[in-house]
């Protein structure tokens, strides 16, 4: 399986075919005989709260560059969904957070300009079970703690203003 529409085979690289399965055209390896899945690709944020404050991070590049989002990126083939949320924190931001720390409170779908999509978790720890300052890592350009009210959430993506709000009463 693959996040963009495959040409070759991932297990044996052989040239894919097209075949009709399920209704739908699929890609498929007659060496093989198996199809070849597209599927979304999976992610993880987390809401650090403090009070009525978020952590975010500002896009250091695309897609959405320069826009206010929750910390969080792709979650590896080999990690639980924690794990990778914990350390995508830990990279954007400098904050460290436990894995066993953080409770999932939303899901989402996000929409890329080129067709793909990614699923993703959310998850919500309070200031008090983190440890660091936040300093922008990674490919954010900018990290901090912002409160929900402030001007700043005009530049969050469509949805992300009522997920935060969500965070923020999960921890309360």
């Amino acid at each position: 399986m693959t996040k963009l529409p495959a040409e070759f085979c991932p297990r044996c690289g052989s040239p894919l075919k097209s075949t009709r399965f399920e209704g739908r055209d699929r890609r498929y390896c007659e060496a093989c005989d198996r199809i070849v899945f597209q599927q979304p690709g999976v992610a993880a944020n987390v809401a650090v709260v403090d009070g009525e404050d978020v952590l975010l991070v500002q896009r250091g590049r695309p897609p959405h560059e320069g826009s206010w989002a929750l910390p969080g990126g792709a979650v590896e083939h080999d990690e639980p969904l924690a794990v990778a949320a914990a350390r995508e924190l830990r990279e954007e931001t400098n904050v460290e957070a436990s894995p066993v720390d953080l409770v999932p409170f939303d899901t989402w779908q996000s929409d890329f300009s080129d067709g793909v999509y990614a699923v993703a978790v959310g998850f919500v720890v309070s200031r008090a079970d983190t440890a660091g300052e936040p300093a922008a890592g990674s490919d954010a350009a900018d990290a901090r703690f912002r409160p929900l009210d402030s001007g700043l959430y005009e530049d969050l993506r469509p949805g992300a203003k009522a997920r935060t709000r969500r965070a923020i009463e999960a921890v309360e």
